[in-house]
């Protein structure tokens, strides 16, 4: 299916939304502004966004401790995100969730998960409940490569394979588990390889190009839909930043960082839109400029926004009735 001009350049924004989010996010907790911890997304928003322009509003998603892209990928707003992250009651989780736990069920979004590869039976769950109800939803479940040796994601797969489950598995491979290399961990070269024990097809796909993320994404959606049962996609990237704000990077050299940084999802979708012809470098810059002002309008609505009452500690923590 081509892609329309329309959809390139929503990429486009919603890729370059991610990163000034995140950049701003970083500059926030540094000023002791965002409590907790925070893990940025900057230099994987292909994934991300080439996922989620493939699905519905009402596909589920289920992200990870570096769960802001997703989010914005799939919907979420700036505004009530930064709230969440700022702690406050305007916040998609009323500033209980922070940075790690966001959720909007609306959206289609489960939430974000603290537990490396605590996600993957949640959106496995979703698909079953999709194929029980004979819907033609699926759910998509983003996790690291650290997550492939959890149990999570061997019990995961294996059950939506038996049962033709329409979920699709997105490893976000960016080498590293934390500060593990992942090859010291692993002795197949490819995630994806993982996929033939369970009788399932394996991809891997280029996590930097976003137009090949949406493409392959396109193909095994329309497959989970058709019945045809799951798939894993192994989208290869690498993060900008550390694991974490105040991570040291010592597992890591300049020289890897900067050749990372070379291979930026964002700007190869730019010099192809003006390459191609899809856009003009006024457009880029306008879609840059309105970037920029949602999210400080984001900052300024989190900052005048209210704490959480005392009272509402415990509101929304267990279900009502409960025993």
């Amino acid at each position: 299916m081509e892609i329309t001009k329309e959809t390139l350049l929503e990429m486009y924004r919603k890729m370059q939304l991610i990163r000034y989010f995140e950049a701003r996010t970083k500059e926030l907790f540094a000023a002791g502004k965002v409590p907790g911890f925070v893990h940025l997304y900057s230099g994987e928003e292909g994934i991300a966004v080439g996922v989620c322009s493939a699905l519905r509003q009402n596909d589920y998603i289920g992200s990870t401790h570096r769960g802001h892209g997703h989010c914005i990928a799939k919907g979420g707003d700036v505004k009530y995100m930064m709230a969440e992250l700022y702690g406050k009651e305007t916040g998609y989780c009323k500033g209980k969730g922070g940075s790690m736990h966001i959720a909007d069920f609306d959206l289609g979004i489960l939430g974000a998960c603290g537990i490396v590869g605590g996600s993957i039976p949640l959106s496995t769950g979703a698909a079953l409940h999709f194929k029980y109800n004979g819907t033609d939803q699926v759910a998509v479940t983003f996790f690291g490569d650290g997550a492939t040796n959890q149990g999570s994601f061997h019990e995961s797969i294996n059950l939506a394979a038996i049962w033709d489950l329409p979920v699709i598995f997105v490893c976000e491979n960016n080498k590293y588990a934390e500060s593990t290399s992942i090859s010291s961990v692993m002795k197949v070269e490819k995630i994806s390889e993982r996929a033939s024990g369970y009788g399932v097809p394996g991809i891997t796909v280029d996590g930097n190009d976003v137009i090949a993320v949406y493409e392959t994404t396109l193909e095994v959606v329309e497959r989970a839909r058709k019945g045809k049962g799951p798939t894993l996609v192994e989208c290869v990237t690498c993060r900008h930043q550390g694991h974490y704000e105040g991570d040291s990077g010592t597992y890591r050299t300049k020289e890897m960082v900067e050749e990372c940084k070379k291979r930026c999802p964002i700007k190869r979708l730019c010099t192809f839109l003006q390459e191609e012809g899809f856009s003009s470098k006024k457009e880029i810059e306008d879609i840059d400029k309105s970037v920029e002002k949602e999210v400080e309008a984001a900052i300024e609505f989190a900052e005048k926004s209210p704490w959480p009452k005392p009272e509402d500690a415990l509101t929304d923590v267990f279900v009502s009735p409960y025993y």
